[in-house]
């Protein structure tokens, strides 16, 4: 698939960004804004249109279903980032040398960002918002799965940007063929980046066939550990906030880890979940608490298979464990670097913790659902990386952008 016009279109687009006014990339995302709600009836009609390809069963469908509320939400979105500063100029660091020269680390846009996602419409908009809102253009390739909610989304925006004098290739959205996904990633010379969001099938063939940059956001293989100290009340509200607020997403929790001194405590901890039937997987000693405590059609014996596991759906495993030694073992032997948390009342179990675990959010005595571009105040986020170059974590307007050196001179040359 040659989509060289495209990526040449975009690449110049990017070029007409970096004399965009902040204020003017401000009104034109409060703008969108408003158009998204005012089409409501027209992208949840598309939205159907791709639903209906899909299961209810399939763990993808609560990420591609839009809402009256979830556009609104989008919407509220785009309006916290036009009302967030921009970090496109912003200087990081200045220093006059011994021979005069005056230097300046500068905030500076990434150039082209290629993001490649699955059943997630609501990822077209939030990259358009934090690539425009930073100076990057993008390019948009998202699974057949969305084609016809992504397409919807990018119409109601064109005219939006056509108002505000910025073409339609500032956000170029491409075929949702897996033959595009193969010419993004050999974009060399036209894309400085790609961002994989979706399954870690996904992220491992981009980062397996990219010869461009890439940024991982990585699935999330999420744990709690609640430990010999932990309170029951606020540890059973933890637990249940972090299974079932939203189980489709990647901070939702997938495996409990439990001291073994608390296990006559599970039963309660564990009660919040069987409102919602959340399918437990516990280990024997973890079993053997539960049994006529928790619904015997929703709890059975876990396997090997259950630890390491991003269910993202209303399943869960449960590990009992001797210490928080064990307990930063297994995290570090079966988690994926995305959000880990604790539950404990004491301080030096807390500090070890939240030090020793290597993820890119890491909590005490709090619900792994903040995990969020929203949540941590970065007005929408275009993927959580869990790797440790560039960036970590939910990526907002700064994980967007790049440096470069300024050097001013009078004449100097360099005699050595």
């Amino acid at each position: 698939m040659d989509l060289s016009p495209q990526f040449q279109a975009t690449r110049q687009a990017s070029r007409l960004l970096a004399a965009f006014a902040p204020a003017a990339t401000d009104a034109l995302l409060r703008d969108l804004a408003d158009a998204l709600v005012a089409e409501t009836s027209f992208l949840l009609a598309e939205n159907t249109r791709d639903l209906a390809g899909m299961p209810e069963t399939d763990p993808r469908h609560d990420r591609l279903r839009l809402t009256p509320e979830r556009l609104a939400g989008i919407a509220a979105d785009l309006r916290t980032v036009a009302a967030l500063p921009s970090p496109v100029g912003a200087i990081l660091s200045q220093k006059t040398m011994p021979n005069g020269l005056q230097l300046s680390k500068v905030r500076v846009p990434l150039g082209v960002i290629g993001i490649i996602y699955e059943a997630r419409p609501n990822v077209t908009i939030d990259s358009l918002a934090l690539c425009l809102k930073t100076g990057n253009a993008c390019l948009l390739k998202g699974g057949s799965d969305a084609a016809f909610s992504n397409a919807a989304l990018l119409a109601v925006a064109a005219p939006v940007l056509a108002r505000h004098g910025l073409p339609p290739a500032v956000a170029t959205l491409l075929p949702p063929e897996r033959a595009a996904t193969e010419a993004l990633l050999r974009a060399v010379g036209f894309v400085d980046v790609v961002i994989p969001r979706g399954s870690q099938v996904l992220i491992n063939y981009v980062r397996e066939n990219a010869r461009v940059p890439v940024i991982e956001t990585g699935a999330g293989v999420v744990h709690t550990f609640f430990d010999e100290t932990g309170d029951l009340t606020s540890g059973a509200a933890i637990i249940a906030n972090a299974k079932t607020r939203r189980v489709s997403v990647c901070n939702s929790l997938d495996c409990l880890l439990i001291h073994a001194s608390r296990l006559a405590d599970l039963p309660a901890l564990l009660a919040p979940l069987v409102a919602a039937e959340v399918q437990l997987f516990a280990d024997a000693l973890a079993y053997v608490a539960l049994a006529g405590h928790y619904p015997a059609a929703l709890l059975a014996p876990a396997t090997a298979e259950h630890f390491g596991t991003e269910f993202l759906s209303l399943k869960m495993a449960v590990k009992t464990v001797a210490s928080l030694d064990e307990a930063l073992e297994h995290i570090a032997q079966f988690g994926s670097k995305h959000s880990e948390a604790i539950i404990s009342e004491d301080a030096v179990n807390l500090e070890t913790f939240l030090n020793a675990v290597d993820a890119a959010a890491v909590y005490a005595n709090a619900s792994t659902a903040f995990t969020d571009g929203g949540q941590f105040g970065l007005g929408a986020e275009i993927g959580i990386s869990t790797q440790k170059l560039h960036a970590r974590g939910p990526m907002g307007l700064e994980e967007l952008t790049s440096y470069k050196w300024l050097v001013r001179g009078t004449g100097q040359i360099r005699n050595s």
